[in-house]
């Protein structure tokens, strides 16, 4: 069961390479703020020189960014005054977008590009953030944890939300999913973000499936792309069987497909 949304027909590919065949239900859609006057905000603080350090998380938010200032403001005017600041990227998608401005980073967190590296990378590289203005363009869900570690360090925060994660349109894929893994129809479940666990479950609880939904999964191989989504799981009292080496969607479908049939037979063996 593949549940991406932007890199479904990827994904797709992918699973029948290896031999799988695909149950696919995209679980989440993008959905720009109705108001992003917070981004705006910020936009003008980083003008006028009251923005030390800025941190992107993802390549897509970056562009979206770019997007919204480029109806205010010339686009090179926001890449000259980010120039001028500390960048922080939390991995490769949105250092790519970086180096495609010409925007110098300063520091790019390692694999599995989670907030606890982006810390850590903080840490190891001795960033002074006391009393430094730290904006954080956020995605989808604001991380409470990166927040609160940013403000333990001493920085003075400022959010930048961009977009967020609503279900999509169309939903009934996702009430499939939830009846075929009832139904004992999956063997394997590739989760690439938490959001795809959260939405799954959501529209389990609304049909009063949740419960079995819960008992289905434990039986079948969760595989996750990362420790962040292995938290989302954790959350719902799931073990995680496999947590992909590097947090790539090829490294995900490969490693599923080589252990799965050693995993569901152990998952099938446990005690209930």
């Amino acid at each position: 069961m593949a549940l991406e949304s932007r890199r479904a027909q990827e994904m797709i590919r992918l699973i029948e390479a290896y031999g799988g065949k695909a149950f696919h239900a995209p679980a989440m859609r993008e959905v720009q703020l109705a108001s992003n006057a917070e981004a705006l905000k910020f936009v003008d603080a980083l003008f006028e020189g009251k923005i030390d350090v800025v941190l992107f998380l993802t390549g897509v938010g970056a562009r979206a960014l770019s997007s919204l200032v480029e109806s205010v403001h010339p686009v090179e005017e926001f890449l000259e005054a980010l120039r001028k600041v500390s960048i922080i990227a939390r991995g490769p998608k949105p250092l790519a977008v970086l180096r495609e401005w010409k925007v110098p980073v300063l520091l790019t967190a390692p694999e599995p590009n989670t907030w606890r590296e982006v810390l850590q990378s903080i840490d190891k590289t001795k960033q002074d953030l006391r009393g430094k203005q730290v904006a954080v363009q956020e995605y989808g869900v604001s991380n409470s944890e990166l927040l609160r570690g940013l403000r333990e360090r001493g920085a003075l925060v400022t959010r930048v939300p961009i977009y967020q994660w609503d279900l999509p349109a169309d939903t009934s894929p996702l009430h499939a999913a939830v009846d075929a893994v009832i139904a004992g129809q999956i063997d394997v479940a590739l989760f690439t973000t938490g959001v795809q666990v959260q939405h799954l479950f959501q529209i389990a609880e609304r049909c009063g499936k949740k419960d079995r939904l819960k008992i289905a999964l434990d039986r079948i191989v969760k595989a996750s792309i990362g420790p962040t989504t292995s938290e989302v799981l954790h959350s719902h009292d799931l073990l995680v069987d496999l947590e992909t080496s590097h947090p790539k969607m090829g490294f995900l479908v490969k490693e599923a497909a080589e252990q799965a049939k050693a995993l569901l037979q152990q998952n099938r063996l446990r005690p209930r």
